[in-house]
């Protein structure tokens, strides 16, 4: 099998709440940017890949360097073989250094050939299925506390368990945030204040302390590593790393000096699945649990994302999201969707999703 033809397309969500996606550090976003590709092969065979950057100054990404990075990439992977993971892999780092955004929907699309031509689903080949479906998180954009507490409410009646509070401002108006939702949550829900590095060390300091004795995690309290471990030593609340993990090294790094319980696994981040199962059998294998996500996406990443959740332990699997929830365009209709705050794990060989290409439109790239 040999690639015959890449093609890019480009989809722009909007955020399916009303109002923004409001962030730490006043960032907000109405509108998201995703790149969906398009693997096709000799046979007719066609796999597909989605990156969806949030923002351009959440990760190293930004949208328009999406279609940029693969122009560089595609004259070499042209007339090789989609099945052979890890050759592409090394091809592409050889080509483009970093840019591990770039190269995450050209590896997933090569996934999802894989699992075609073998007559298996993506989660099968990343290790086997693991649980039929996975509990979600939500996550709850920052604004007042009442305004928080009842969105983590109606989310609760819709089946979550688990909520992602955006924090990472005034800490006196985040403790009060977290102290809120508190109170309308039950006992074995799960509450998460991110802060995506939006407190300095003084201020994350105070919110920590005036949290000591409640029920949750703090997630990525600081912009760096060493600040992180600062306030790891004066708490005693579990905490998440999330921007800091880059890959192995950034989490061995994180892991040799006992910095965090729980790292966020984010594909697009770390390069697409192959990478990203490789991290995810090493947290198995080190005993630190995970939240499998990616950065933004529709109906391409959340498929992606529940192979891989999918095929984790259920023990280490910390939580995971349903991102064709929080957008308003859907190109796969047989997409996973979430029933009572679970996503099932597709079934049918590859990814298991058939994307719409007419609601793709042209492709804004396109390589034979």
């Amino acid at each position: 099998m040999k690639i015959k033809c890449i093609d890019a397309y480009q989809v722009t969500y909007r955020y399916a709440e009303k109002g923004v996606y409001s962030m730490s550090g006043s960032r907000s976003l109405e509108s998201f940017p995703s790149t969906i590709v398009k693997v096709t092969a000799g046979n007719g065979s066609a796999g597909y890949g989605e990156v969806c950057p949030l923002g351009s100054n959440y990760m190293d990404a930004y949208a328009l360097g999406v279609v940029s990075g693969i122009k560089e990439l595609a004259p070499v992977l042209i007339d090789q073989d989609p099945l052979q993971l890890s050759a592409i892999n090394h091809l592409m780092d050889s080509t483009l250094e970093g840019h591990a955004y770039v190269k995450s929907p050209l590896d997933i699309a090569c996934w999802d050939l894989l699992g075609q031509a073998a007559g298996v689903p993506v989660v099968t080949l990343l290790g086997g299925r693991q649980a039929e479906s996975y509990p979600l998180y939500r996550a709850i954009s920052k604004h007042s506390s009442e305004q928080m507490t009842e969105d983590v409410a109606r989310f609760r009646s819709e089946g979550y368990r688990k909520f992602q509070l955006k924090v990472g401002g005034n800490p006196d108006e985040d403790i009060a945030r977290v102290k809120s939702v508190l109170k309308v949550i039950s006992p074995g829900d799960v509450l998460v204040a991110d802060a995506n590095r939006g407190w300095l060390a003084a201020e994350a300091m105070r919110v920590v302390t005036a949290l000591s004795e409640e029920n949750c995690y703090v997630e990525q309290p600081c912009k760096t590593l060493e600040e992180c471990l600062v306030i790891r030593s004066h708490t005693n609340l579990p905490m998440v790393l999330d921007e800091v993990i880059t890959g192995p090294a950034s989490f061995l790094r994180a892991w040799k000096n006992g910095a965090m319980d729980v790292v966020n696994l984010k594909i697009a981040r770390l390069g697409g699945l192959t990478k990203a199962k490789l991290m995810r059998d090493m947290c198995e294998a080190v005993g630190i649990r995970m939240t499998i996500e990616d950065c933004w996406g529709g109906d391409v990443t959340t498929a992606t994302v529940a192979h891989l959740a999918g095929s984790t332990r259920p023990e280490y699997l910390f939580s995971s999201t349903d991102f064709n929830s929080y957008v308003d365009v859907q190109v796969a209709q047989d997409a996973p969707k979430r029933k009572e705050g679970m996503l099932p794990v597709p079934t049918t060989p590859g990814l298991g999703i058939t994307v719409d290409e007419k609601v793709l439109g042209k492709p804004v790239f396109s390589m034979k």
